[in-house]
């Protein structure tokens, strides 16, 4: 194309994308009016209002997000039909809604991301914008077949983009998606999809990006229980949080699996032998024993007063008691209605049998039932015979239970566990505890009585709440003479008996997300886990009770996997919950880690994981990584020197180290994390942990998308010995000093 053609193309492609945010600020003029109108309106129930508040507000949201580049591409058809392709769908509703602008996740947008020379999907030409702001400052153009040839400029785009500096968080891959990216985010597979890759792989964004094709495709079905995302920490959350937001999707809760009991704080860390040890379903025999281990029988009977007689609760009525509420099949704490009535029953027999006797005949079956009713009574009231029953079947919390397990090794041992789970503080709970705690809740049930009071408050707040509600109308019924026209208008907006009343009762008005985050019993329609290797058993068994339908994006790496109760194989992990229903998709490129860097982690991981292979690096970027080694007093200063240096330059950097090591991050902390610049601080000492400090490892030095430096006290692994020597090295070198 020549200069001039080209400047032409330009200029009617600006144009047209001109007009398109035109349309696009027309329709969100429109939204912001209905959604005004309805916040106004009296016009149907308060349900009625509440869904069309909720769908306005959404429907505002998702068009905000286009501004991030609203359209970044055109396909053009062998046929001569074009289309635009973008970040949401326009149409023209005069014109019988003839689109405008495709969503990017429409079927018709799929020949944008997968058409090549090979297989051109009945593509000519594929064009790609470069924007900045809401104009196309230029474009890349490919031309499938024919006359003239394509330009070898279809990677500008994604060499664009993954060179750019990072910033805060990650970014949406929308318009540089890759074909084997694109396979996987419209694969259609009810089950469990299992992305697997290596560091830089994109994994992660890919299964972001398929959330939002699910949403997109399936919305119906997926929206009203939400998406469940579970990352490795809270930092990660962080990075990721703003993908789906900027692809016009809301309604996602975000947690790590320390979050995944409401109301809990994780304020421990478990040695890797007690991590190891709670992760395996083995631990399920112990809660079932530690559970059993609290219905206990009495050493000797248990003496019951009464205001005639005294009665005793001896082994043989617990002990039948007992085997009644376990044969029940309910929870600890629902059946301990059948144990109560079973030993009251007992009692009430006995005890009217010394009462009556002299006095009641066989045949005034009325007396002797008045005695028993009377009786019972007594005992629902009797003090210390609720103090007997607390003392052999307590209602139990999981934590109450839990907590006073680890803090005793006597409880530990009637429950069959190791040893190594005991620890001072019971109730200082890890990561760890979680899957037991909410495994708890199911073992344990619902106390009875405590629901039944909560159920009353509940009606007791909401009948308060309607009661205000009339009367401050009836106030406003007394005052009306003597108010202001448009202030009595504005209170009858906003206050209305009925419907307040209505809306206190009928409709939980917060959020989907807010909402699901508060309920341990909600259901999620589908559920992504990233760094989805080092979930353990128990916590997989959280999360398919949190998603009955199975329906999952798993996102993981084996050979990063650092926790001892982690996965080892996908297959072994999914196939006891999803059998024949999980497939498994390999992403092979590295979009992050520059050839040089990989060059070097590639070394190391063929030493502690030689069975895998690492993925293939995009691009170079020119620059060696190096090393260079100091001693413990030259260290701080070789750290403030990087970041200092660092400070200087566009984008993000990063120390990673050992404990210890001043202002350094963990390895574990930056998984799935990605910065312009790393400096990895002693890596003979994070190597040393072991297969565990051989993948972390392997994380620090993959997180670089420019630059990588690492500062050695101890020799330099041998798997490093691939990096450059520093400036200050050589020189050490050329006066006989230590390397």
């Amino acid at each position: 194309m020549s200069t001039q053609g080209y400047d032409e193309e330009l200029r009617s492609e600006r144009s047209h994308v001109a007009g398109l945010y035109v349309r696009l600020d027309a329709e969100r003029a429109r939204v912001r009016g209905e959604y005004d109108a309805t916040l106004r309106s009296h016009d149907g129930t308060p349900v009625e209002r509440d869904v069309r508040v909720r769908w306005t507000a959404r429907e505002i949201k998702r068009l905000a997000v286009a501004d991030n580049g609203l359209c970044f591409g055109r396909l053009d058809t062998v046929s001569g039909d074009h289309s635009y392709i973008g970040r949401i769908g326009l149409f023209d509703e005069e014109n019988g809604y003839e689109p405008l602008l495709l969503d990017w996740r429409a079927p018709a947008s799929r020949a944008f991301y997968v058409a090549t020379a090979a297989h051109p999907e009945n593509t000519r030409r594929r064009r790609q914008f470069h924007t900045r702001g809401r104009q196309v400052v230029d474009f890349t153009d490919e031309v499938f077949g024919g006359d003239p040839p394509g330009d070898g400029r279809g990677d500008a785009a994604l060499l664009a983009a993954v060179d750019a500096p990072r910033g805060d968080g990650m970014r949406d891959i929308v318009a540089t998606i890759q074909a084997e990216q694109d396979e996987i985010i419209r694969l259609d597979h009810p089950g469990v999809l299992v992305i697997e890759g290596g560091p830089g792989t994109g994994k992660t964004v890919v299964a972001l990006h398929r959330v939002a094709y699910l949403l997109y495709t399936q919305r119906e079905r997926i929206e009203r229980g939400g998406v469940l995302v579970v990352g490795p920490n809270p930092g990660f959350l962080h990075h990721i949080g703003r993908v789906l937001p900027s692809l016009g999707e809301s309604e996602v809760v975000f947690m790590t699996t320390g979050d995944l009991v409401p109301g809990l704080r994780v304020t421990a860390e478990d040695t890797p032998e007690a991590a190891r040890l709670k992760g395996s379903l083995g631990v399920l025999d112990v809660l079932a024993a530690a559970v059993a281990d609290r219905q206990r029988r009495p050493e000797r009977p248990l003496p019951i007063d009464l205001a005639d007689v005294t009665v005793r609760i001896d082994a043989e009525t617990v002990e039948w008691a007992a085997e009644e509420a376990r044969g029940s099949g309910l929870p600890h704490n629902e059946a301990r209605a059948v144990f109560t009535e079973i030993v009251t029953y007992v009692l009430t027999e006995r005890a009217a049998g010394r009462i009556g006797r002299g006095w009641l005949t066989r045949a005034d079956r009325a007396g002797w039932e008045q005695l028993r009713t009377e009786l019972r009574a007594e005992l629902a009231e009797h003090e210390a015979f609720a103090a007997a029953l607390d003392e052999l079947w307590p209602v139990l919390t999981p934590e109450s239970l839990l907590g006073p397990l680890y803090s005793s090794p006597e409880r530990l041992r009637a429950a069959g566990a190791d040893p190594a789970l005991y620890r001072a503080d019971g109730a200082a709970w890890t990561v760890a505890d979680v899957p037991l705690l909410d495994e708890l809740v199911d073992l344990l049930g619902r106390d009875p009585a405590s629901d039944r009071a909560a159920e009353r408050a509940n009606r007791q707040e909401q009948r308060a709440e309607a009661e205000y509600a009339a009367g401050v109308m009836d106030i406003l019924a007394l005052d009306r003479e003597e108010m202001d026209e448009d202030v009595m208008l504005a209170a009858h907006n906003l206050l209305y008996a009925e419907d307040l009343a209505d809306r206190f009762v009928e409709l939980d008005t917060r959020e989907l997300v807010e909402r699901a985050a508060a309920d341990r019993d909600w259901t999620y329609r589908h559920v992504v886990v990233d760094e989805a290797q080092e979930l353990s058993e128990m916590e997989w068994r959280v999360l398919m009770r949190r998603c009955p339908s199975r329906s999952f994006t798993v996102v993981g790496d084996l050979a990063q996997r650092r926790s001892p109760a982690g996965t080892t194989s996908w297959e072994a992990m999914l196939e006891p919950y999803v059998p024949g229903r999980w497939v498994y998709r390999p992403l092979s490129v590295n979009y992050r880690t520059p050839a040089e860097i990989m060059t070097v982690a590639a070394a190391l991981l063929a030493d502690f994981a030689p069975e895998v292979r690492p993925p293939d690096s995009v691009r170079a970027c020119g620059v060696r990584p190096w090393s260079r080694s100091v001693t413990a007093d030259e260290l701080p200063a070789a750290v403030e020197e990087f970041v200092r240096d660092e400070s200087g330059r566009e984008g993000t950097s990063v120390v990673i180290g050992p404990p210890g090591v001043p202002g350094a991050v963990a390895p574990s902390d930056t998984k799935g994390l990605e910065f312009d610049a790393v400096l990895v601080v002693e890596p003979e000492r994070i190597l040393a942990e072991g297969p565990r400090g051989a993948a972390d490892l392997y994380v620090a030095l993959t997180r670089a998308t420019q630059r990588l430096g690492v500062l050695h006290r101890g020799p330099l692994p041998q798997a490093l010995t691939g990096l450059a020597v520093s400036r200050e090295d050589r020189s050490a070198v050329s006066r006989g000093g230590p390397v």
